[in-house]
C-alpha cells in the first residue's frame, strides 16, 4: 500500500507539471518520453480504487435499494425484484425486464409492471422489473432512462454482487419498443438483449455489433405493422452479420398463430441470452449517436458538448493499431487498457487511413479515476487516455 501511495504522489505531481506546459502537438507528443505506470501497478490501483467505489456505493445507495425506488433529477423509478435459483460462480446475472403499456392511466401501467415480474424465470439471476417513471407512449426510451438504468446496474453490482458482464435487457410490447432503442443506445452495458412484440420507431441496429439480439413477434401482430417491421429489422441484422462475420449475432422468430400476445413462447429468449457474456473490450466498435446523446461507448469517448444525433464512428483495434473511420466527428478520446492492447508498446492510430498518433500512451491514475467517476463498472475501467483529432 505504501508503494502505491508513493506512486500516486509521483503520478499526481507529474500530471500537475504537465498541465503547466503548453499543449503538445500530436507529433511532439509522439516524440516525448513519458514516465509510465507499470501494468502491475495499474492493476493494483484499479483494485484499490474499485474497492473504495464499492464501499461508497454500499453506503450511499443501500437505502434506495431497500426502498426499491431510484431517484435521478425529477424522475423516480420503482422496481420489483426476485432472485431465481442458485447464484452461479462469478455472481448472479442481472435481467432488467421492461413492462408494456404506454399512454394509459397509471393503474394500467401498474398492472403491466406487476405482471412483468412474473413473466420469466431466468435461472441464477437477479430478475428486476422496473416501473417506468412516466405514463407516456415512449415509456422506456425517454432521455432519463439511460441514467436511471446506469444507476440501477451500479447498485446491483455493489449491493447484490451481480456479475457486471452478465447484464441483460428485455421487454414486451412498449417494453419491446424500449429494447429496440435502449439496446443500441446502451450497447456497452449489455451481454445480450431481447425484444418481444415491440416497435423500433426511428432506432437503428448499428451499435449492436457486440450485443447478441433476439427479436420475436406474433405473425398476426399487425398493429403499427409490428410484424412487418420486426422482420425488416431482422433482415437489417442479417445484412450486418453477413458484412461483419462474427458480429451482430441475433435470432428472429415470428409466430404465425399469434397476435400481440405470444402465449409466453417468447420465453425461449431467456436461456438464449444467458449463454452470452458481455464483450467489455471488443476489437471493433460501431457507434451511432441516437437522439439521446451518450458521451462514451466501449473504449471510445467524445465531448458531450460536441456530440450530435446521427454522428457515426467506426473503430477497430488490430494488434497495436487503432483505425478510426468518421466523417462527422472532430475529436475522439480513446479509453485504453491492457485488455485491449499492450500499453508497454507503441500505439499507432489512423483516422480515415491517415496517421494521427504514433507512440506510447502512459497509464495514469487520472484515467482510472475518470472512468470510475463516469461509471461504476469494474470491467471497463480505462488505465490510459489518448485524445486524437481528425486529420486536417
Amino acid at each position: 500500500m505504501k508503494s502505491i501511495a508513493l506512486f500516486l504522489t509521483v503520478c499526481i505531481a507529474s500530471i500537475s507539471c504537465q498541465k503547466e506546459k503548453a499543449p503538445l502537438t500530436t507529433a511532439s507528443a509522439a516524440e516525448t518520453t513519458i514516465a509510465t505506470m507499470s501494468r502491475a501497478d495499474a492493476e493494483a490501483l484499479v483494485k484499490q480504487q474499485w474497492e473504495k467505489t464499492l464501499e461508497t456505493l454500499r453506503k450511499d445507495r443501500a437505502a434506495e435499494m431497500e426502498s426499491k425506488e431510484i431517484t435521478l433529477g425529477d424522475k423516480k423509478m420503482r422496481f420489483l425484484q426476485r432472485e431465481v435459483g442458485e447464484a452461479p460462480e462469478g455472481g448472479r446475472a442481472l435481467l432488467i425486464s421492461l413492462h408494456g403499456g404506454g399512454s394509459a392511466a397509471p393503474q394500467v401501467n401498474d398492472g403491466q409492471w406487476q405482471n412483468q415480474i412474473r413473466l420469466y424465470d431466468p435461472e441464477g439471476s437477479l430478475y428486476i422489473a422496473p416501473r417506468a417513471p412516466t405514463n407516456t407512449w415512449n415509456l422506456w426510451h425517454e432521455g432519463h432512462i439511460d441514467g436511471l438504468f446506469d444507476r440501477l446496474i451500479a447498485n446491483c453490482i455493489a449491493i447484490h454482487g451481480i456479475n457486471p458482464d452478465k447484464v441483460y435487457v428485455m421487454g414486451y410490447s412498449a417494453g419491446g419498443d424500449g429494447v429496440y432503442q435502449i439496446g443500441p443506445r446502451m450497447a456497452d452495458r449489455w451481454a445480450a438483449a431481447s425484444m418481444m412484440a415491440g416497435h423500433p420507431n426511428e432506432a437503428k441496429p448499428l451499435n449492436l455489433r457486440n450485443v447478441p439480439f433476439s427479436l420475436q413477434v406474433g405473425g398476426k401482430d399487425a398493429a403499427f405493422k409490428r410484424n412487418e417491421i420486426c422482420q425488416q429489422w431482422a433482415e437489417k441484422l442479417d445484412t450486418l452479420e453477413k458484412e461483419n462475420p462474427g458480429s451482430y449475432v441475433h435470432f428472429f422468430k415470428s409466430y404465425p398463430e399469434f397476435g400481440h400476445w405470444m402465449n409466453r413462447q417468447d420465453a425461449v429468449a431467456v436461456p438464449w441470452m444467458l449463454k452470452y457474456t458481455r464483450q467489455a473490450w471488443p476489437k471493433a466498435v460501431t457507434w451511432y449517436q441516437d437522439d439521446v446523446i451518450s458521451p462514451r461507448m466501449y473504449w471510445l469517448a467524445v465531448d458531450p458538448a460536441q456530440a450530435k444525433a446521427g454522428q457515426l464512428i467506426e473503430a477497430r483495434c488490430e494488434g497495436q493499431h487503432i483505425a478510426i473511420k468518421s466523417a462527422d466527428v472532430m475529436k475522439v478520446t480513446l479509453r485504453l487498457s491492457d485488455s485491449l492492447l499492450n500499453l508497454d508498446e507503441e500505439v499507432r492510430v489512423t483516422w480515415n487511413n491517415k496517421e494521427v498518433f504514433s507512440g506510447k500512451v502512459a497509464r495514469s491514475a487520472e484515467a482510472i479515476e475518470k472512468s470510475l467517476a463516469e461509471r461504476a463498472d469494474p470491467s471497463t475501467i480505462a488505465t490510459a487516455l489518448l485524445e486524437v483529432s481528425a486529420p486536417q
